[in-house]
């Protein structure tokens, strides 16, 4: 009795072991991919800030301003920064999304989010002898924040870039 009731029991074990599901490992690589999207432009406004001709406008702008003086300029506007924690987490997640994955560089990096009402600008360490960290809270708190109040993105956006442009010249 005791034989049959192990025989039973190892099968059923060995059958579960060999059946079962298992999870499905992802790795931070695949979770980043598809949080973000796989192509960049200089302007990019998932949020639905700008219209048609302000986006065009903005990348001819980051466009030429790349191609003279080879600092690349990225806007994005996003409205959520899910499935990441706070704002500053998900900007990490897609300045490395965007080095890593896509390999992108870019100087300035410049989020975004009209309903999460928050603006962050991330520049590359090798520009900090043109703008420092200070100078560029001082371009956002008085260029982009003012307009920003008054509903107008596009202006304030515009205003920063071309001011961060002016200290990159």
């Amino acid at each position: 009795m005791k034989k049959t009731f192990f025989i039973i029991t190892i099968t059923l074990f060995s059958v579960n072991f060999f059946c079962a599901q298992t999870k499905k490992e992802t790795t931070a690589s695949s979770e980043t991919q598809s949080t973000f999207p796989t192509s960049y432009e200089y302007v990019n406004d998932f949020e639905k800030i700008f219209t048609a001709h302000q986006t065009e406008t903005l990348n001819t702008t980051l466009k030429s301003f790349d191609k003279k003086y080879l600092y690349n300029i990225i806007i994005i506007t996003t409205s959520s920064s899910k499935p990441y924690n706070t704002f500053q987490e998900y900007i990490k997640a897609l300045d490395k999304h965007l080095y890593q994955d896509l390999k992108l560089d870019p100087t300035i990096l410049i989020v975004l989010s009209k309903e999460l009402r928050q603006v962050q600008v991330l520049g590359a360490d090798l520009i900090h002898y043109k703008l420092n960290n200070d100078e560029t809270k001082e371009i956002v708190s008085s260029f982009a924040v003012p307009e920003f109040k008054k509903g107008d993105y596009y202006k304030g956006l515009e205003d920063t870039v071309s001011q961060i442009m002016k200290k990159l010249q």
